[in-house]
């Protein structure tokens, strides 16, 4: 994999016949300071070429800006054992276990999915500073969109932001949920924290407002298991919300009680999808139920889901 200094983004029909300038401060998100020091030191360019800011671009056109400088990591790079079903120069997907926390808690702690981030690129010859995009609780698995650069990680937590960043969830949830085979729902319920506790949330009218959409995928008189989609990503907001309903996650002693079927909460993030900031292609990429939450299915005769 090739890694320098230069990010390209493609002109797309909405930036046809604009000004490089305004795409620099549109699509790219650049301030006007860092237009200025770009044209100093030679940093942009269009279809390889140096051009005025006031050059009108066409759909197809390339547009490269120097803003990926040179990091050196914060972290010690840890072999672990890491599933990345989809990278580029910019940003990737890793596909985290459940039982490790993303980065470091505590100064010394080793063994987190960073260590083994850091790790990866430098088996690729590269270094650089590990720059999550959103979140995963230390026991939920699956699907995490991970920076290379501040600036990828601005561009990407637009996307989030502008909810064209779409997370979708596997949750088994304790009891029946509907009394129909199939339904789907929203729940709007604010969060905050809670009092007196640390690590708990609850739903409060004033907490920040807190979205999440799901659809029942099989259900019998004691599970249920639903597909989730976040609108908003508050801290351990599904968790919340089921529990404030009623019906709590299999194995989350946090909001619901201990499970002997599982040993952590049986939350599985399956699917992400986005619009690539640089390219205007869409991505989405899957991750199948790990086998402690494919042995819960089984044991709670739920049969897995099929997308």
């Amino acid at each position: 994999m090739q890694h320098n200094k230069w990010i390209t983004y493609i002109i797309t029909g909405e930036w046809h016949n604009r000004t490089v300038e305004e795409v620099l401060k549109g699509p790219l998100l650049l301030s006007n300071r860092m237009i200025n020091r770009l044209t100093r030191s030679r940093g942009i360019r269009l279809n390889r070429q140096m051009p005025f800011l006031k050059r009108v671009v066409k759909e197809g056109d390339r547009i490269q800006v120097a803003v990926r400088p040179r990091e050196r990591a914060d972290l010690e790079p840890e072999p672990i054992s890491l599933e990345v079903p989809y990278e580029d120069a910019d940003w990737m997907v890793v596909n985290k276990p459940a039982g490790i926390n993303v980065h470091p808690v505590r100064p010394d702690e080793t063994g987190t999915l960073a260590h083994g981030i850091v790790h990866w690129w430098k088996e690729q010859g590269w270094e650089g500073k590990v720059r999550p995009v959103h979140r995963l609780d230390r026991y939920t698995s699956g699907l995490l969109v991970v920076a290379k650069s501040a600036y990828a990680h601005q561009l990407m937590d637009r996307e989030l932001r502008e909810k064209r960043l779409k997370r979708v969830y596997y949750a088994f949830l304790e009891g029946s949920l509907t009394n129909t085979p199939e339904a789907e729902g929203t729940i709007d319920a604010s969060i905050d924290r809670e009092p007196g506790h640390p690590l708990r949330r609850r739903v409060s009218p004033s907490g920040d407002p807190a979205i999440t959409h799901y659809r029942v995928l099989a259900r019998n008189p004691d599970a249920t298991l639903v597909r989730v989609e976040l609108e908003t990503g508050r801290t351990h907001q599904i968790r919340v919300h089921f529990s404030h309903l009623g019906f709590p996650l299999f194995g989350d002693g946090l909001y619901g009680s201990t499970s002997p079927l599982i040993r952590r909460q049986a939350l599985h993030a399956c699917q992400l999808s986005f619009r690539h900031p640089l390219q205007g292609e869409p991505v989405t990429v899957h991750s199948p139920l790990p086998q402690d939450l494919t042995r819960l299915a089984k044991e709670l005769r739920l049969p897995l889901p099929m997308e």
